[in-house]
């Protein structure tokens, strides 16, 4: 019998395509037989985020909603992989499923993109900047509270297209995905990350599959970075700590030299009116204690005072 094909689920957007198309390729080169004609097959699962694009994450039911149904076609055997943004994966995962690896991370800054301004600092005052992220809304109204925050959902060409016709003055957008889609061109302005803290795992890549499959997840392992997936290990601990949703302005990136990983988190109330912040360092072999300790401390600089804000 013929054998069957990897099959590797993906949501149907541009980004998610050329994402599980890079993978595929990484795979493809590290295990030749996988490189034949017929040997891989992208299966395209549509998503509860891909269908409602008129509300924000937070009232449909959070980031969860971009891994749901691939999640759900993983356990029904109809996909053996799915490829995830980190980003946008729980830190918990259902029974029988794991991340089986973290491919080696990409730029994760954020871009500034704007037809009025060529950064972020020199829009004028009162200008809007489209965004459904609270993490970088948060942090935009930290540093400019003169200018307007608007919602704006959909996928990066999306985003672009609304902001071209005037949905909005300014956007932000990850610079990996950008780059990704053959778009880095479109960013007036990469913020350094001591102004524009990433998401949790932005610009990293993750593949998920049954726990049981062990070949499949030993075969995964060559295309896995073991630096990548200890900063992005410390980054979901803090993360977990916190009980972060989309609900939750959280912001951190771990970075290593050598054995050393240094940890940066931001907690924020939504309207960026406060904010709470971390910096730790220790050894890689402590990354995820390291995370767990900063979760911990930012919620007990933020107290009372951010619980309440929030209900």
């Amino acid at each position: 019998m013929p054998r069957r094909p990897l099959r590797i689920g993906t949501r149907g957007s541009p980004m998610a395509l050329a994402q599980t198309g890079m993978v595929r390729d990484r795979i493809a080169a590290a295990h030749p037989d996988l490189a034949e004609p017929g040997a891989m097959e992208l299966v395209v699962v549509t998503t509860v985020a891909d269908k409602v694009l008129d509300r924000p994450l937070s009232e449909i039911g959070g980031k969860g909603l971009f891994t749901k149904e691939l999640e759900q076609a993983l356990l029904a055997d109809e996909v053996d992989l799915a490829v995830h943004s980190m980003k946008d994966v729980e830190t918990w995962l259902p029974d029988g499923l794991v991340i089986a690896c973290i491919l080696e991370r990409d730029d994760p800054r954020d871009a500034f993109l704007s037809p009025h301004a060529n950064r972020l600092a020199d829009l004028a005052p009162g200008s809007r900047v489209g965004t459904s992220s609270l993490r970088r809304g948060a942090q935009v109204l930290m540093r400019r509270p003169d200018l307007q925050i608007v919602p704006l959902r959909g996928n990066a060409n999306t985003r672009m297209k609304r902001l071209q016709e005037g949905a909005c003055d300014a956007t932000l957008l990850a610079i990996a995905g950008l780059e990704r889609l053959g778009l880095a061109d479109r960013a007036q302005e990469i913020l350094p990350v001591s102004e524009m803290l990433p998401a949790v795992a932005q610009g990293a890549l993750g593949i998920e599959c049954r726990a049981g499959d062990a070949a499949l997840i030993e075969r995964l392992q060559a295309v896995a970075c073991p630096r990548t997936t200890i900063a992005v290990g410390a980054e979901r601990a803090l993360l977990e700590e916190l009980d972060g949703s989309c609900r939750t302005p959280i912001a951190a990136l771990a970075q290593i030299d050598g054995d050393r990983l240094t940890l940066d988190g931001l907690l924020f109330l939504p309207d960026g009116s406060a904010h709470w912040a971390t910096h730790r360092t220790g050894s890689t072999a402590d990354a995820l204690a390291i995370g767990r300790e900063a979760g911990a401390e930012l919620k007990a600089k933020a107290g009372e005072t951010y619980r309440a804000k929030l209900q």
